[in-house]
């Protein structure tokens, strides 16, 4: 067999990505990795040195212009900010399941959603017959809530063994479950809501929509429409991560552009010898 990527040119920097990116593919990798930062981290916070550990995730990070102050804390920029990428890709795998794949049956994507909502009802109907009368009832809201990095890292340790049935079902109820408990967090316990940041937010969510609607297929321009949903969403006193589950479920699950215009632009592109410029080359390559 005739090996057709024999002639790609390489770079000096693919002898450091590709073995990374190599590495970063393999599920069992990553969470190796997940497990090994929870031990380092439950050792640095039970060691002497857990005043100045803790001290560091208080370090303000951020910029000031004028009267805005982006500055948030190292831990909040983590919580908020990464775990916002974080359920805006499990969203993006959520949504094709929802749209494509097994979840598309009401009935089956029904399993899940049930399955979460138990896990947020029975805790909490325990969590408040065992604190009756005590000072601590108000706190019902805090056990809600699953560590969804830390299901899908033990999943990503099994690699293939396990069954993939068996791993979307556990994604969609950690999903399902993290997101009513971030709501009855966000609305129960959140500060008092900044309304005009909070519609704020949803304008620009109906930016992005209709941006889509539109045909814009620019990532740049996604990516600071986010940034700026984001902040607002942060602004508003409702946790920010659901920012990125609303722009999750609202991204596209079906191809943008259609084979034949993909063949199309490429047979155009493809067509100027290496080297040659012609003024009729700029169309095909922002089409492109």
């Amino acid at each position: 067999m005739i090996d057709t990527h024999q002639g790609l040119p390489h770079e000096a920097a693919d002898s450091i990505t590709k073995p990374f990116a190599r590495f970063l593919t393999i599920e069992a990798a990553a969470g190796s990795l997940l497990l090994l930062a929870v031990l380092l981290a439950l050792g640095l916070a039970n060691s002497p040195w857990q005043e100045g550990f803790l001290r560091f995730w208080e370090t303000p990070i951020g910029l000031t212009f004028g009267s805005l102050d982006f500055t948030r804390s190292l831990r909040h920029w983590i919580n908020d900010g990464l775990m916002t990428l974080f359920f805006f890709v499990l969203s993006l795998e959520l949504k094709r399941e929802l749209v494509l794949g097994e979840l598309r049956n009401p009935r089956q994507a029904a399993l899940p959603f049930a399955g979460a909502l138990g896990g947020m009802v029975v805790p909490v109907s325990l969590y408040l017959v065992l604190m009756s009368g005590q000072p601590g009832i108000h706190g019902w809201g805090t056990v809600m809530a699953t560590d969804t990095a830390f299901v899908i890292g033990c999943l990503a340790l099994f690699g293939s063994r396990i069954p993939p049935t068996l791993r979307l079902f556990l994604l969609s109820l950690a999903i399902f479950d993290d997101v009513g408990a971030i709501l009855v967090v966000a609305f129960g316990y959140g500060e008092a809501l900044n309304w005009s940041a909070l519609g704020l937010g949803f304008l620009g969510i109906g930016i992005v929509a209709g941006a889509s609607r539109l045909g814009i297929r620019s990532v740049p321009v996604y990516f600071l429409l986010g940034a700026a949903v984001w902040l607002c969403f942060d602004a508003s006193g409702v946790h920010a991560t659901i920012a990125g589950v609303i722009l999750g479920l609202m991204t596209p699950t079906r191809i943008w552009v259609s084979d034949a215009r993909l063949r199309e632009i490429l047979g155009r592109v493809l067509a100027v010898p290496t080297g040659e410029r012609r003024q009729g080359d700029a169309a095909s390559h922002r089409d492109l």
